[in-house]
């Protein structure tokens, strides 16, 4: 039998592929938009990808499907209640695809989306019962699915409450857990692991979500603490509800010239390379999200905006071809073009540059003042975060929501943007130079918790 974890680490998603290599077929279980991967994997060991199976219709990254069946002829299967406008089989709870001796089970397990279904693998030759399971968007590593991505928030939890237990938990105890993400996934809660399975058995014990019997107090731990829910989730549902999309992400080279003009005429210039590097030299008004590091669609997704064309500069263009294939893979489509030969070329030109100091916590603490007179602070964090304990005196102010400058932040007086590691700072601060405030300082190695740590005031809301 053969069975293969893939996953996209950028945005914490697995895909599978599965089959039998005796019988040279297989099926692609969740794709991801670059199958590259895929494909080469599938000629290594010899088969022939004659079935993709769709979980849902994702709604946190724009599905491979259709470049899988321009480039292998598959057939696409998905629970009929998706709705989905191109061609595919629809398929129902109990519907089977046999692989050579391997059996594909689905369980249609709602509550994330009305036709999300989970699937069985049945190993023939081995055994009648389940091996493992492909638990989609359900049932995670140390978590469950978050219930509003489709549904109001209680009907989307009472459903997932009767599928884990009613379906899944079903399983036996020995069963494997395969989950459709990974943690830093949008998709799922604080508790999801960076650890790439589990067994049915394990996560029933330990999970403390499981762990309750009541539907009533289920439904009310699970919409307890929703994050924010994605600002362009609706528009990646319906590119992958159809119909399929074939072609390949494109970024255009442009020059220096061509780049200082699309950012006067509107453009938003995102800068992929490291915090480090852009705080040292970066185009004026330029973003920073870097996309060597976890979460840059995501990061992206919040702040590109629909009719908002995209500027991409890296080190050099093969960094701004990977960030705009992680783009597309969250429905962002405005990319026009990237700064050929990255920033190298911007300073060979002798063209202005910005730049943003860098300050770590106990540098901070020297400069921070209780009375308000010093550094101010811009805690860029979730509202959660800033729940649990903040610097007194900080103003709060998510780096998603840094449209405009924060209400009672003085522009011309310094202001540090600080979030748990320095990550998310990195583009709060980018963020703030934007907005006009002409000292900015990037909270370098640490956030507020080093700053708890090491014996600074926190305040709690």
């Amino acid at each position: 039998m053969l069975f293969r974890q893939l996953t996209h680490d950028d945005l914490g998603c697995a895909s599978y592929l599965v089959g039998d290599e005796d019988a040279g077929v297989a099926a692609v279980v969740d794709p991801p938009l670059d199958v590259g991967e895929v494909l080469r994997l599938a000629r290594y060991v010899g088969v022939r990808i004659a079935h993709v199976l769709e979980t849902h219709t994702h709604a946190d990254h724009v599905s491979g499907h259709g470049r899988l069946v321009a480039a292998t002829g598959a057939t696409i299967h998905v629970h009929r209640l998706a709705e989905a406008a191109y061609d595919h089989e629809p398929i129902e709870d109990g519907w089977e695809l046999e692989l050579g001796s391997l059996t594909i089970r689905a369980l249609h397990t709602p509550g994330h989306r009305p036709e999300h279904t989970a699937f069985a693998l049945v190993d023939r030759a081995r055994s009648a019962e389940p091996w493992a399971v492909l638990t989609g968007d359900s049932l995670f590593v140390g978590d469950v699915a978050r219930p509003d991505l489709a549904v109001e928030r209680e009907a989307g939890a009472r459903a997932i409450f009767r599928s884990l237990h009613d379906r899944l938990l079903a399983l036996p105890d020995t069963t494997e857990v395969w989950p459709g993400h990974l943690g830093g996934s949008l998709c799922g809660g604080p508790g999801m692991d960076l650890k790439v399975a589990s067994t049915i058995g394990f996560e029933r014990t330990n999970q403390p979500l499981l762990a309750i019997a009541d539907e009533a107090e289920f439904v009310a731990q699970a919409t307890a603490a929703l994050p924010p829910q994605p600002p362009n989730f609706e528009a990646i549902v319906e590119l992958n509800r159809g119909p399929l999309l074939t072609g390949a992400p494109a970024s255009a080279p442009l020059t220096p010239r061509q780049v200082l003009e699309a950012a006067e005429g509107g453009a938003l210039v995102v800068d992929v390379r490291t915090d480090l590097q852009f705080d040292e030299a970066h185009v004026p008004g330029a973003v920073s999200i870097t996309a060597l590091r976890a979460g840059f669609g995501s990061k992206l997704a919040w702040l590109a905006r629909a009719d908002e064309p995209l500027v991409l500069v890296g080190r050099d263009d093969e960094d701004a071809a990977h960030a705009a294939l992680l783009a597309a893979a969250v429905g962002v489509r405005t990319v026009t073009g990237h700064l050929a030969g990255g920033m190298t070329s911007w300073r060979e030109e002798g063209l202005a540059v910005e730049r943003i100091a860098r300050i770590t916590v106990p540098e901070l603490r020297e400069r921070w003042e209780p009375a308000g007179q010093g550094v101010q602070l811009v805690d860029v964090r979730e509202a959660d975060e800033w729940a649990a304990g903040h610097v007194p005196g900080s103003l709060h102010a998510p780096y998603h929501g840094l449209r405009e400058r924060p209400e009672g932040l003085d522009p011309d007086r310094p202001a540090a943007a600080i979030c748990a590691s320095g990550q998310r700072a990195a583009v709060g601060a980018s963020l703030l130079r934007r907005l006009g405030v002409r000292d900015v300082l990037h909270v370098v190695e640490g956030g507020v918790p080093r700053w708890a740590r090491e014996g600074g005031p926190v305040q709690r809301a």
